[in-house]
């Protein structure tokens, strides 16, 4: 009998203690489980910050644009994208951080039942925010790589995904962007303060969307004329960004790591690894530029820019102004400024918009300078002058599509900071001209290679694509840049 119950007495300690052990493997401190909510603040932070980061381990697009020149390490500022793996860096942030959580944080929302009528009716404007979020996403994959992952994206299951073609992307965005302008619900909100672009407002994220068809429309109006004039007469007629204060900023906190990542690289690193590129500040020197300023800091008394691809002491070269440095600089999606340059261009190529192209580009060369802390009256002045005025600009240009000189420049100029905008741009008209880096290691970079891992995991799929579009070189032009 004693056996028997110091038997029964063991097999409950063994099972305490199993017991026991299953609990100390749990979890206790991170939730079971995220609200769909929270996948969305943090996706559209992760977006934000891959466009806007300086961080030449992440994107190297102000390099390329030639608004920066790295200081010390110049392999960047020379168009090498393998040293430091920048296109890997690039796809894994949109894919993971960005498509990935904003389609698990539409499953969430979906799966949820809301305490209240009211919260549960603002579920379908969420899922149409996170769909015009996950174009937009994509909209830059395409833009920056070509042929990429998309009919078989996101599916944890295919390890193996193939790559769809690119104008076929743009196409289905283009239609996926138009039914989900014209399922929201004005009416009602959606995200309030989890939204840190517009907090929320539907009306808001409507003229986002119309402006982010605009400006795909715009990017293959050279191919495909009849589909971009439809895409331009549906966004104008539904209603694009009219106002700078409609413009889509990200708001940024001035506590780490909810900071503007520009002011990481630039204050909290320690380091100074850039200067003002030699290419904007020829340009703006030579139109007495007031911007001059708003961007940049003087040294011995003038503004000086790095020559590209070579070191540049970081002393003896203008580099970011104050307003940079600031942690709480909100990051820019979208600016009244660049929908008033998309007019000025379409105007150019003879598209049907309202307004002239010299009346869009005025516009866009004037909100630029006030956004940036310029006034009014500058900007004025500014347009006035010869090299600026746009009539007597374009009789001047030896160019040989003389607006594609002038929209080009100005859009250029109105797109500092935004490296990828910036680089796009000047794919796409081809101005301003690029100086040659001093130890470039291949031509003008048109497109990021795709990343080494996927050559090495997902070889058949990246062979095929490779072929697709031409060759995986940084010189292939995408299907979009033609002219």
């Amino acid at each position: 009998m004693k056996k028997v119950i110091l038997l029964l007495i063991g097999a409950v300690a063994i099972y305490s203690c199993s017991s026991d052990l299953e609990n100390l493997n749990q979890n206790i401190k991170d939730p079971a489980s995220v609200p769909g909510e929270s996948l969305f603040t943090g996706a559209q932070k992760n977006l934000m910050d891959q466009i806007a980061e300086i961080n030449v381990n992440l994107n190297n697009t102000q390099l390329w644009s030639q608004f920066l020149q790295e200081a010390t390490y110049t392999d960047e500022s020379n168009y090498d994208q393998v040293t430091r793996t920048i296109p890997q860096s690039h796809w894994d942030v949109m894919y993971k951080d960005v498509l990935k959580d904003l389609d698990e944080a539409s499953k969430v929302i979906s799966e949820t039942t809301y305490t209240t009528d009211a919260l549960n009716a603002l579920k379908p404007n969420k899922l149409l925010i996170n769909e015009i979020l996950s174009i937009y996403a994509y909209s830059n994959l395409v833009e920056t790589f070509g042929d990429v992952p998309y009919s078989e994206a996101l599916d944890i299951d295919n390890l193996l995904p193939k790559y769809d073609d690119g104008l076929t992307i743009y196409k289905d965005l283009l239609t996926r962007l138009t039914v989900a302008i014209n399922a929201l619900d004005t009416s009602k909100g959606s995200y309030g303060s989890a939204d840190r672009i517009y907090q929320g407002d539907v009306s808001k994220w409507k003229m986002f969307a119309n402006s982010l068809k605009l400006r795909m429309a715009n990017l293959i109006s050279d191919i495909e004329p009849g589909i971009a004039q439809t895409a331009i007469t549906e966004a104008l007629d539904s209603g694009v960004i009219t106002s700078p204060d409609d413009n889509a900023t990200y708001s940024y906190l001035t506590a780490d790591p909810n900071t503007n990542p520009v002011y990481v690289s630039l204050v909290l690193s320690g380091r100074k690894d850039y200067v003002a590129g030699k290419t904007v500040i020829d340009i703006m020197n030579d139109l007495n530029d007031p911007r001059r300023p708003l961007y940049f800091t003087m040294v011995d008394g003038e503004y000086k820019g790095g020559v590209i691809g070579q070191e540049s002491t970081y002393a003896n070269f203008s580099h970011f102004s104050e307003q940079f440095e600031n942690a709480s600089l909100p990051g820019i999606l979208f600016s009244y400024s660049e929908v008033e340059f998309i007019l000025a261009e379409l105007a150019a190529k003879n598209f049907t918009v309202p307004g002239t192209a010299m009346e869009h580009y005025n516009n866009g060369v004037a909100a630029s300078i006030v956004y940036w802390g310029g006034t009014p009256a500058e900007a004025v002045a500014y347009l006035a002058q010869p090299k600026v005025n746009y009539l007597t600009a374009i009789a001047t240009s030896t160019a040989a599509t003389p607006w594609k000189e002038v929209i080009g420049t100005q859009k250029w100029l109105s797109l500092f900071s935004r490296g990828m905008e910036a680089w796009t741009s000047i794919r796409l008209l081809d101005y301003p001209i690029m100086a040659e880096p001093v130890d470039a290691v291949s031509g003008y970079p048109n497109r990021y290679t795709y990343p080494i891992v996927e050559q090495t995991l997902n070889g058949a799929s990246y062979n095929a694509a490779s072929a697709a579009i031409g060759e995986d070189t940084a010189e292939q032009k995408l299907f979009w840049d033609v002219n």
